[in-house]
């Protein structure tokens, strides 16, 4: 439950570092775009230092959220994948691994049969 937690908390903060990313980038931009119009409004340079930032900040999107459509590349995950397919080529018969989310299978008691059969409906429901 300790894996489950520290996994959890380190997710949050990489979200909570990309947030902090994105919101220095969007106030920066503002006042980039602020200064380009006071100073010189027909001249538009303020894309030119938020270029780079924006290549910078999408990488930080997808290396936290991962790709739209495929899917997130986190490490974690990848190298327990592919340790657990290097195992399934050495021995074809294991079975597979609980992941960390699964939810075990509910045991369910079986029911009892009376020796009188029950009614699926009520009496007084009936017209």
């Amino acid at each position: 439950m300790k894996d489950i937690e520290k996994l959890a908390r380190r997710r949050v903060k990489k979200k909570k570092g990309f947030y902090q990313h994105l919101g220095s980038y969007v106030s920066v931009g503002l006042f980039f775009f602020l200064l380009n119009v006071v100073t010189s409004f027909g001249d538009w340079w303020f894309f030119y230092p938020m270029l780079p930032w924006s290549i910078g900040l999408m990488i930080h999107y997808f290396s936290v959220f991962g790709i739209p459509g495929i899917g997130n590349y986190n490490e974690i995950d990848w190298e327990e994948r592919a340790v657990e397919a290097e195992m399934r080529k050495i021995n074809p018969n294991l079975p597979p691994q609980e992941k960390p989310g699964d939810a075990s299978p509910l045991e369910l008691k079986e029911l009892e049969r009376s020796a009188t059969p029950r009614k699926p409906w009520d009496e007084s429901e009936l017209v």
